[in-house]
């Protein structure tokens, strides 16, 4: 078995290298879980659901309201508020054939406070 040239660094080009100036403060789990939300947020529609639902008399919406704003299709509208549930920013309540979302307390900031301890 052939094996490749070993390169080897010259002193000045080891002290060249660019070494970490610490530790990440994120690990690759929390990056991904922090992603999500950024993800979740990333697209308008999902957006204008949070504004939507955020901004309801009583602080919820049933799925059947959110659809005319948007002018999407209930099916899409609800892969978004899946989107939006599994990370973690709505709530989904089933009433009889209905299903209704909330703002989960607490997840606006929880939201802010993941670009802030990057």
């Amino acid at each position: 078995m052939k094996s490749g040239p070993v390169l080897e660094l010259t002193p000045v080009e080891a002290e060249a290298r660019c070494e970490p100036s610490g530790p990440a403060s994120i690990d690759d789990y929390e990056a991904q879980l922090r992603a999500s939300v950024f993800k979740a947020l990333a697209d308008p529609n999902r957006l204008r659901l949070l504004s939507i639902v955020k901004g309801s008399a009583g602080g919820e919406a049933c799925v059947c309201d959110l659809t005319g704003p948007l002018s999407l299709g209930q099916p899409t509208v609800s892969h978004h508020l899946k989107i939006l549930v599994d990370a973690g920013l709505l709530h989904r309540e089933k009433r009889g054939t209905w299903a209704y979302y909330s703002m989960v307390p607490g997840a606006m900031e929880r939201t802010t406070s993941l670009l802030e301890t990057l």
